[in-house]
This record gives C-alpha cells, structure tokens and sequence, in this order.
C-alpha cells in the first residue's frame, strides 16, 4: 500500500473556512461611501463620548454640552448596533433618534430616563457585538480592552443624561433588557441552543451555577451573615478604597469578564462561543450603569472596574486554556486546529 494511503490522517488545510452564518447584501454599492459612513458615525461616537465624560470631570464647560452629547454618543452607538447586527436601520436608528432628540430638547423627566437606559443597553450590547474571534494572549487582549472601552463609553452616556431615577431599578432593568437583546442576537449568531455541544452546555451551565452562587452567597451574607463577618468584609472593603482606591466586582471579576475572555476565544473556533457571550453583557450592562448615580465617584468607580478588568481577564485565560484543551487524543493531534472566521468588524454579523 502507498504511503499516501497509509498514516495518521490530517486536516485539510488548503481549504479557507467560510463564515457560515448568511450575510445581507451591503447596504452601500460603493466602497467608499460605506467607508465615509462607517467614519463619520465612528467620529460622532468619538465626539458624543468626549462631551459626555466632560459631565463626569472637573473641567468648566456649559452643561448644556452634556445631554447633546449623550444624545450624539447614543445615536452612533445604536448605529453601530444595529449594522453590525444586521437589523433595520431606517427603523431603529429613527426611533432611537427620536427619542434622544426629543430628550435633549424638552428634558422631560420619562424623555431622559428613557434615553438614559438606552445608552446603557446599546452600550453593553455593542461592547460584545463589535469584537472579533481570537486566540492568542495579544490578539484577546485587543478585543477584550475595544469591548471595556465601548462599555465604558456607554458609562460616560448614561452619567452626562443625569437621569433623575431609582438606581437599583434602573440597572436591573438595562441588565435585564441587555440580556434578553443580546439573547436573541445570540439565538442565530450560535444556532439556537441545538447548536451547543455536549462539553460547550455544561460549560455554559457551569457559568450560570457559578453567577448563582455569587449572588446567592452575596445577599446571604449581607441579610443573614453574622457581626463579625459583615464587619470584616466592610472593613476590607474599606481597606482596599483607602488603600488602591476602588473594590473589585465580584460578578465583573469571576463572571462576566471571564465569560467574555472564553468567548472570544471560543468563537475562533465555535460558534457556540457567542453562547458565552451571553454572560459577558453582565459585565458590560454593570458598567454602562455604573455612573448613573450623581454621587458616584468617577474614579473609585474607573479603579473598580479596572480592576475587575485584570482579574477578570487572567481569570479568564485560565478557564480558557481548560475549556479549549483538546477533548481526545486525535484531537490534539490535528496538524492544524478548527478556525472559524466572521466578517469584519465594520460589517454585519448577519
């Protein structure tokens, strides 16, 4: 028998993979009309983040900067949103449009709060949205610090709309609306939950029992843990905002960052990676919402998130290394690993 028909069998790796999800035709023809366009709302999102975190430092510029701004930022933000999506964007980028405008024009109360809560969720789920599939240290790094940023953009939007409103009802409420959009984006970007594998499903159960626990032990502690114990954790948390001046998250930290260090790396590979995702806008929806309280501290707050942000991310890396260890010995010797690719990030996900 030839050698050809002989020995280990190997990957193909002549042949390019292809994105398998089916994409929109481009809304533009010209190339470069899509690119002006892509430039143009990437500056207005960059001019509504400026004059919306000028709301949150001690610099003298006229507050009525501040809510045009957010109404900028909010606008290309859902712009982004829903190209990269693959929605309507006569419809959506309209009502949004809409609603920010007549915010930042009357300064109705129900306008701004409104307003306010949608910069938060288009904020947390853009952060996810907008990266791309990676797999070494820097390449995830890249993506992990673009989707933090696009987060804390959203921050700055929702601190310059200074909405009058109950604070735990407002972040429950962008968290809550937050998952359920990104949950749909999801549904089709990873193929319904048919699509999860066996390993991928107990992964993401694993996720789910870990963020249980957190909360559960969290609110026992607080509602039924002795003197001594609240008392020591008050006086490390004191500690820590005296000393390094801000406190970890421990829902940011051991859940949503590390969700999204596994997804993307996960999603170079599998589509099921968007699945994990899913647990990453607990994260980003935490820190859009992180400065909707006028007595929050810009920077205790900027030192928290950074780092849950560290934490997150090596925590992250750990639990992916275990969960893209390969499953079988023929799987670790593949010539070549399973690499998925997706449009860029200036195109449309669907």
């Amino acid at each position: 028998m030839s050698g050809s028909a002989t020995g280990r069998r190997r990957l193909d790796a002549s042949v390019p993979p292809e994105y398998e999800q089916q994409v929109r035709p481009p809304r533009l023809e010209s190339r470069r009309s899509a690119a002006s366009i892509g430039a143009i709302v990437a500056l207005a999102a960059l001019a509504g983040t400026i004059g919306s975190v000028l709301s949150i430092v001690a610099i003298d510029v006229p507050s009525a900067v501040y809510r045009p701004s957010a109404a900028l930022l909010t606008i290309a933000l859902t712009t982004a949103l829903v190209h990269r999506a693959g929605g309507h964007m006569r419809i959506w980028v309209s009502l949004i449009a809409l609603l920010s405008v007549a915010a930042a024009v009357t300064e109705l109360a129900g306008l701004i709060a409104a307003a306010a809560a949608t910069t938060g969720v288009v904020g947390a789920v853009l952060a996810v949205v907008f990266t791309l599939p990676s797999e070494g240290v820097l390449p995830t790094l890249r993506e992990y610090v673009i989707s933090v940023a696009i987060a804390l953009s959203g921050a700055a939007g929702v601190a310059a709309w200074n909405a009058q409103v109950n604070v735990v009802t407002f972040s429950v409420t962008v968290v809550g609306v937050s998952l359920l959009v990104v949950l749909g984006l999801v549904w089709a970007l990873g193929e319904g939950l048919h699509g999860l594998g066996r390993n991928h499903l107990a992964i993401l159960a694993a996720v789910a029992v870990v963020l249980l626990l957190l909360v559960v032990y969290t609110y026992a502690v607080r509602s039924y843990g002795s003197t001594s114990v609240i008392n020591t954790i008050d006086s490390a948390i004191y500690w820590m905002r005296t000393t390094i001046g801000g406190v970890p998250r421990p829902v940011q930290a051991f859940a949503g960052f590390p969700a999204l260090v596994v997804g993307l790396r996960l999603r170079s590979q599998r589509r099921e990676g968007w699945w994990i995702l899913v647990f990453a806008v607990l994260a980003t929806s935490s820190v859009t919402t992180a400065l909707v309280s006028p007595l929050a501290y810009p920077t205790y707050i900027g030192l928290s998130i950074l780092y849950s942000a560290v934490i997150g991310f090596v925590v992250g890396w750990l639990v992916s290394l275990f969960v893209l260890a390969p499953s079988t010995k023929r799987a670790a010797r593949r010539v070549e690993s399973t690499r998925r690719v997706e449009p860029s990030r200036w195109e449309g996900l669907r």
